[in-house]
């Protein structure tokens, strides 16, 4: 199958998006969008999650994979499930975690965002998670730190998501296999102001997902969204119809301008998911949600709830992930077998 996935045209951004994203030998160097990467990043970041995924289990949670490598959260948005994620998966590679309190920092009194980058990677630290309101605020830093220095997108304006889009491609191939060409991935919601359906769409496409749809009003779907090899569906019945895979995006109502809809409560009469509307999808479906979950909104608590959410599971494969790209951006991907053997040495010594 053709590889479905789209350069980026934003100026903002730049057309170098897939290049700096890569060191010179083709290794991943910083992890600031899933669009423009190939089938073999994605492929081997999900390979190293799943790694990782015992670890989560065990009595010591950690390896010294990281030790010695210090990670600043520059969380300059307020996410406490992705932030936290971050901390733990960075904890548990045995990483020192620098957390910056952007509301009391020097930028938040004037200094330039540069600067700050400056003044905190002269604190010799290794890595950068970045969340911003501003799209294209990760790729800046990117280009500005020390060649040294990995940046990971947490999230930035309505652009992308990189890792929540791979932790939900991870718990889709935990689900429903390896195969995603088999695959109908329905995204229903706020299409236009999700980072998080960017990202999404161009990951299902660089796995090669056999049908991808997306459903939603058209006053929350972009304009040229046909361009990024996607069905649209305005009605719900129609576009979950048959699906393996449906995801629920939040309603975004911070980043909505003007009135894009009635009310609330008429867009769960038409978009929400409930347990009759499922009915329309494959009997074995499964039901995601990149959360906070509005309730009544996007979705039926009876659905959130159901024994086909795996909501919860996107939670925890969201610190393997994690821990996969930290390893693989600054060097350090393990093999499988390693990391079991460093896992039980670390347990076998009480995690000392």
């Amino acid at each position: 199958m053709v590889n479905k996935a789209t350069k980026p045209t934003d100026t903002l951004i730049g057309r170098d998006t897939w290049n700096i994203q890569l060191d010179k030998n083709g290794h991943l160097k910083h992890f600031l969008t899933t669009e423009g990467l190939g089938t073999e990043i994605l492929t081997q970041i999900l390979d190293t999650a799943e790694s990782f995924a015992d670890i989560n289990e065990k009595r010591v949670k950690k390896v010294p994979l990281l030790r010695g490598k210090t990670i600043v959260n520059l969380f300059f948005e307020a996410s406490t499930r992705t932030r936290t994620t971050f901390e733990l998966a960075a904890k548990r590679l045995s990483a020192d975690v620098l957390n910056v309190d952007t509301k009391t920092s020097a930028t938040s009194k004037g200094e330039s965002l540069l600067d700050t980058l400056q003044n905190i990677q002269a604190m010799h630290c290794d890595m950068f998670v970045v969340r911003h309101s501003n799209s294209g605020a990760a790729h800046y830093i990117a280009n500005n730190v020390a060649p040294n220095i990995s940046v990971i997108n947490a999230g930035d304006g309505s652009h992308a998501h990189p890792t929540q889009a791979m932790l939900d491609m991870f718990t889709i191939r935990r689900k429903k296999g390896t195969n995603f060409g088999n695959l109908r991935v329905a995204i229903v919601g706020d299409i236009l102001h999700s980072r998080v359906a960017r990202s999404q769409i161009h990951a299902l496409n660089i796995l090669n997902t056999g049908d991808v749809r997306v459903i939603a009003p058209k006053t929350l779907l972009p304009v040229d969204i046909e361009n990024m090899g996607v069905k649209v569906f305005h009605d719900l019945k129609t576009g979950i119809k048959d699906a393996d895979v449906v995801i629920m995006l939040r309603l975004q109502k911070e980043r909505m301008q003007g009135a894009l809809l009635p009310s609330e409560h008429e867009y769960f009469q038409l978009y929400g998911l409930t347990e009759e509307r499922l009915q329309l999808a494959k009997s074995d479906v499964i039901v995601m949600h990149p959360g906070p979950i509005n309730r009544g909104v996007e979705i039926d608590s009876s659905v959130a709830d159901g024994a086909r959410s795996v909501i919860l599971d996107q939670v925890s494969y969201g610190i393997s992930v994690r821990m996969a790209v930290m390893t693989m951006t600054l060097g350090r991907e393990p093999e499988v077998e390693q990391v079991r053997e460093d896992s039980d040495e670390h347990s076998s010594r009480g995690g000392r």
